[in-house]
Order: structure tokens, then sequence, then C-alpha cells
């Protein structure tokens, strides 16, 4: 179903584009025919990326570098992507910062870092591109990167599943708001994704990487291509009727934990048989 005209021409701007699942998107991306303009603070990674990404994919892929947590850059950002391929047509809020902490250790400068990059760079981007696409009478698409906990809140990385609560708000909000206007707003919440930045931060130990594998009951962690693969599923035209929707890729992680007894999985088949006598003699 992912022929190779599918984003043909399309503009998108992916923010942390130039590695982990923000440079995994693009380059699927690439290959259904869209047109990149990568962007994040470390420009010497964007270059690199996009000559990589190009060399592998074809296509065309601009950079601009930008820190979402200024709205001065964004807005240039912005502008600069424009400027240079004649419009945008969908945006990519995939820039991202977390670690896990007891949240009693966490200063206020560690709290900022985490929703100026997450909340407030997502909401910068986004509120800088609608106005652009209003002001021209023309639609477009957000698609924002969230987490299986927007929703459920997460001891340990509590800065994270804050913003990204709210991030998820903002997308369902517009979703409403913005809908006259034509520009739709969607969320993809993955679950374990390894990347090289995030998962050192998130499971810097064999024992937490094999922990995270413990919660998922398909018992791996997803491959890039999947999460690719959805996100251009959700830009394509043939999605143009989804509208305020969070999609969870986790391969059942978060519904495993919020199952009261999920964790009965760990019993060895003796203790079951134990289990059925004892429930019969109950009877």
């Amino acid at each position: 179903m992912f022929r190779q005209d599918l984003l043909k021409d399309k503009v998108i701007i992916i923010t942390g584009g130039g590695s982990g699942l923000g440079r995994s998107m693009g380059e699927r991306f690439l290959e259904l025919g869209a047109k990149l303009a990568i962007t994040s603070r470390n420009t010497d990674k964007l270059t690199t990326a996009a000559s990589e990404m190009t060399a592998a994919k074809g296509g065309e892929v601009f950079t601009v570098g930008c820190d979402v947590r200024d709205p001065e850059a964004v807005e240039a950002m912005i502008d600069a992507v424009w400027d240079h391929y004649g419009t945008v047509d969908i945006l990519i809020n995939n820039a991202a910062g977390n670690f896990i902490s007891p949240t009693e250790r966490l200063s206020h400068r560690a709290v900022d870092a985490v929703l100026g990059i997450v909340l407030h760079g997502t909401f910068y981007c986004t509120l800088a591109l609608g106005k652009k696409w209003i002001a021209a009478g023309r639609g477009g698409q957000c698609l924002n990167i969230v987490t299986t906990y927007a929703w459920t809140g997460s001891g340990y990385v509590v800065p994270s599943a804050a913003a990204k609560a709210g991030v998820l708000a903002l997308t369902r909000s517009l979703a409403v708001e913005w809908a006259h206007h034509g520009i739709r707003m969607n969320a993809i919440a993955p679950g374990p994704f390894p990347t090289a930045g995030a998962w050192e931060r998130l499971a810097p130990t064999p024992e937490l990487a094999q922990e995270a594998l413990n919660r998922v009951p398909l018992k791996r962690v997803g491959e890039h291509s999947e999460l690719a693969n959805l996100a251009a599923y959700m830009l394509a035209d043939e999605a143009s009727y989804i509208n305020g929707e969070c999609i969870t890729i986790d391969g059942g992680e978060w519904l495993y934990g919020g199952g009261q007894f999920s964790q009965l999985d760990k019993l060895p088949a003796e203790a079951w048989d134990l289990l059925a006598a004892m429930t019969k003699r109950a009877k």
C-alpha cells in the first residue's frame, strides 16, 4: 500500500530530524517522494545526516539549525523552509528530551529543559506554522510524537509525562479549533523503540533494558520501520479523515501495565495447576 508516490512533493519539516526516530521517519518519507526539512540544535549533525540520507534514499533534504525552545528561532526556521520550498505541508513535532530520575532530585533547570523542548517547542513550532497556513488560506498537517504515559502519567519521568500530556491536549484541542482551516492534528504514541541517545538515558543497564522487554506482551522492541510506516500512512491523503487521534504503537505495553492481573504471565504452569486445584476445593 506504500506506493512510491504516496507523499510525492509534500514538504515535511521534522524537528529533531537528524537522528533517531526523526531520521528514520525522514528516510522513509524520502522513499515515498517527500521533500524534507530537518532541524535541530546540532548543525554539524544535520549536515552529515542530510548528506547520508540523500545518498541512500535520493530526494532533497534542507537543513536549518534551530533551538525549538526559542520562539524567535522557530519562526526564523519556519520562514527559511517556506522560502526554500515555497510552502510547507506537514510538521512532525519529534524533538524531545527525557531522562529517568526520582522527582525530588530534579532541579528547576532539569524540569525546564524537558518542558522547554517537548511542550514549549511543540507549541512554538505548531503556532508559527499554523499562523502561516491560516494567513495563506491553505491547510496542513501536524503529527506530534508523544508517549504512552501521556494519558497515564509515570513515575521517574515526571517532567516528560507532564510535557507529553500537554502535547496530547494541544493535539486534540487544535484538531477541533483549526479543522475549519483545513489543518489536521494527530499524534503517535510509541512504546520502546531503541535509539542511540534516548535508549542510553532511559535504559542504561542490561537489567533495565530487559525489564523494558518484559513489559511488552510481544516480547520485543519496535522496529524503526514500523513507526515510520505508521507515520507515512497518517500523513497520506488516504488518511485525510483522521483528525485528533493518537495512535499507539507499543506491542501492547501500556495495556499490560494497566491490567490488574497482567503480570500473572510470570506464573509457571505448575502454579496454575495448584491454583486450579485450590479453586475447585473452594467451590
